[in-house]
């Protein structure tokens, strides 16, 4: 692996984490002496954490990781249920009822291990990634693909940064059932209903993360806004 391509991954890891806290500073010297390579590399990976919206300019300071805001977030979800209930509805149009209706049986597995308190995390999330990617597949479409690529990647940080409630968890994965129980009727609005639902309750998750008080530290503070997320508005979708 080149020298540019391991102090990338290495930070955008530490970055994804945790290790690197928001609103850390990633100094070049630092992270060439920890990385055992020279300042180049690092401040080619540093430009690709500046394009990718992990790492940010701060004056006076250099690069610091982008800190996460209250703000920041429900920015990020309104675009979220945008482009997650477009690709719910495309997918309930052309995907396979087979696909979705097997990843429903595997998330009411996981919801039950999850209450049980014997599933794994990692292969949670490698189970919801899959149904990211039976969804991709089925809308079919490569310009939303890109773009919901693009917030995923600060969903996944925001996701790790929040931790993880285990009653949550298994909430969830009821939710992803129904999701792709949703998708697998050909029901478009009853899949986007279901990921509107899903949404709202996920968006209140993290406020809850960022209002308690061993989170604090990993949210910068910002004054609530009204979420246009609601439970109440899945009913109407």
């Amino acid at each position: 692996m080149k020298a540019g391509e391991l102090a990338y991954q290495s930070l955008r890891s530490n970055i994804m984490e945790g290790m690197l806290a928001p609103g850390s500073v990633i100094a070049e010297v630092e992270q060439s002496e920890r990385l055992g390579v020279s300042r180049t590399p690092v401040r080619e990976a540093i430009s690709r954490l500046l394009a990718e919206g992990l790492a940010e300019p701060a004056p006076g300071r250099g690069v610091i990781v982008a800190p996460i805001s209250l703000a920041n977030v429900y920015s990020l979800f309104e675009l979220r249920t945008s482009l997650d209930c477009t690709a719910a509805a495309l997918a309930a149009r052309r995907g396979n009822p087979l696909t979705f209706r097997r990843l429903a049986s595997a998330f009411e597995q996981a919801a039950l291990e999850l209450h049980q308190g014997s599933s794994q995390l990692a292969e949670y999330y490698a189970l919801v990634d899959e149904l990211d990617s039976a969804i991709d597949r089925a809308a079919d479409n490569r310009y939303l693909h890109q773009a919901q690529a693009s917030l995923r990647t600060q969903l996944t940080r925001i996701r790790k940064l929040s931790k993880a409630n285990p009653i949550r968890l298994a909430q969830a994965a009821e939710e992803h059932a129904q999701i792709a129980r949703c998708i697998a009727s050909g029901d478009q609005q009853l899949a986007e209903a279901a990921v509107r639902l899903h949404l709202a309750k996920a968006l209140y998750a993290i406020e809850e993360a960022a209002n308690s008080q061993n989170q604090q530290i990993q949210f910068e503070q910002s004054p609530p806004q009204p979420s246009t997320i609601t439970a109440g508005s899945a009913t109407t979708a």
